[in-house]
C-alpha cells in the first residue's frame, strides 16, 4: 500500500517509515522539517533503505494545495505533524490552532474532496481530558495513585480541553470523529500517553523520558517540576506502532473508533521518585536535579485505561518500562556525538 506519514520525519513518523519500508510499502513523508532531530532522521532512512527508498515531500500541513496533492493516490495517512508543547501552544496559541486545528483540517478535506477515501490515523493526547481536577488521588510513598481508577482514564472520561494546546489538539480529535460520522471517512483516532524509544530527540517541554536519558547521558541539568510523585504511563515506539498496524488491518470493524493507547497500568512510572532509581542504575551515578514549582494544569497522574484497544485490536504492550528505558539509554550512548551537537550546553 502506499502510505503518507505527515511528520514522517519526527520521532514516531521515522520509526514507522522504517517499519513500512522493511516490510515493502510505498511511503511518501510530508514534513516541514523543522523538529529537532528530522534531518538526521531522514539521514539514518537513507543510509538503512538508500536515497530513492521514499518520497519526500517538503511541506507544511497548512499548505492545503501542497498536501492534497500529496494525498492524491495514497492508502494510508498517518497525521503525526503538529505541535506538541503546551508552554510552546501558551506563547504563541494561534500558530498552535493553525498547525493542529486547520493542517489537521486541511488533511480531512483533501481526504473527503479527492474521494480516494484512504484510512485517516490521527494522534491524539491524553490532555484532551485535561486537568481532571475532579479526579480522587492517593499520595502515596513514591507515586500518585486513582482512588476509583484501578484500570486507567477510558475513552468514556469526559472532555476538558485545557491550554491552546489541548484545545487544539482536541479539536482535532473531534473533527476526525465527526468526519467518520457525517461523510463516512475511515478515521481512528489515538489518544496517546508518554510515548518514548529511539529516534527520539526530547527536550524539556517534550518528551520529557527521551530529555531525562540525553540529560544524564550528556550531564546536562534536569528539572523536577513539583515533587516528581507525578505518574505516566509509558508506551515503547514499537508498541504503538503495532497498535498502527492493527487499526488498518481491522480498519472496516474499527473505523470511527478512538483509543486510549499508553502502557497502562502495567508500565506506569512516577517522573523522578521511581525513575531516578533505573536512570541511576544504567548511568552508574547519581544524577543531580534541580527542582521547581509545579506547572499549571500538570496532571498528578495520568493512566490510560487500554482496554478497549485490546478487546477490539487484539493489541497489548509487550516492552515493559524497564526494557524499553534500558534500550533507549543504549541508543543514547551509542550516538552521543549527535546528541551533544542537538542538545544545548548548561
Amino acid at each position: 500500500m502506499h502510505y503518507l506519514i505527515t511528520g514522517g520525519a519526527g520521532f514516531i513518523g521515522s520509526n514507522y517509515v522504517h517499519r513500512l519500508l522493511g516490510r515493502g510499502e510505498r511511503v511518501t513523508i510530508y514534513d516541514n522539517l523543522s523538529r529537532r532531530g528530522a534531518t538526521a532522521n531522514l539521514a539514518w532512512l537513507r543510509e538503512t533503505f538508500g536515497p530513492h527508498a521514499f518520497t519526500l515531500v517538503h511541506g507544511d500541513v497548512r499548505d492545503a494545495c501542497l498536501l492534497t496533492a500529496a494525498i492524491r493516490d495514497v492508502d494510508v495517512v498517518v497525521h503525526l505533524a503538529s505541535q506538541v508543547a503546551v508552554t510552546t501552544s501558551v506563547l504563541n496559541p494561534r500558530e498552535d490552532f493553525e498547525i493542529n486545528v486547520t493542517g489537521t483540517l486541511n488533511v480531512l478535506e483533501a481526504v473527503r474532496l479527492l474521494g480516494n477515501h484512504p484510512i485517516v490515523l490521527f494522534a491524539s493526547t491524553n490532555k484532551v481530558y485535561g486537568g481532571m481536577e475532579t479526579l480522587i488521588i492517593e499520595e502515596r510513598e513514591t507515586r500518585y495513585a486513582y482512588r476509583d481508577y484501578p484500570y486507567g482514564i477510558p475513552e468514556t472520561y469526559p472532555l476538558d480541553f485545557h491550554s491552546p494546546y489541548g484545545c487544539s489538539k482536541g479539536a482535532g480529535d473531534q473533527y476526525m470523529r465527526d468526519y467518520a460520522r457525517i461523510y463516512g471517512t475511515r478515521t481512528v483516532v489515538f489518544r496517546q500517553s508518554c510515548i518514548y524509544g529511539p529516534r527520539q530527540f526530547g527536550i524539556e517541554d517534550q518528551g520529557w523520558v527521551a530529555w531525562f536519558v540525553i540529560a544524564a547521558v550528556l550531564g546536562r541539568p534536569i528539572t523536577i517540576y513539583g515533587d516528581g510523585k507525578q505518574v505516566r504511563d509509558l508506551l515503547y515506539i514499537e508498541d504503538l506502532l503495532n497498535a498502527y498496524d492493527a487499526a488498518i488491518a481491522n480498519i472496516d470493524r474499527v473505523a470511527g473508533q478512538i483509543y486510549n493507547v499508553g502502557g497502562g497500568p502495567a508500565n506506569q512510572l512516577s517522573v523522578w521518585q521511581e525513575f531516578r532509581p533505573l536512570l541511576e542504575r544504567l548511568t552508574g551515578r547519581e544524577i543531580p536535579v534541580r527542582w521547581s514549582q509545579w506547572r499549571p494544569g500538570d496532571q498528578r497522574i495520568f493512566v490510560a485505561d487500554i482496554r478497549k484497544a485490546a478487546e477490539q485490536l487484539g493489541w497489548h504492550p509487550q516492552v515493559g518500562v524497564e526494557e524499553g528505558i534500558t534500550r533507549l539509554f543504549h541508543w543514547v550512548t551509542a550516538n552521543r556525538p549527535l546528541f551533544a551537537s542537538l542538545t544545548p550546553s548548561p
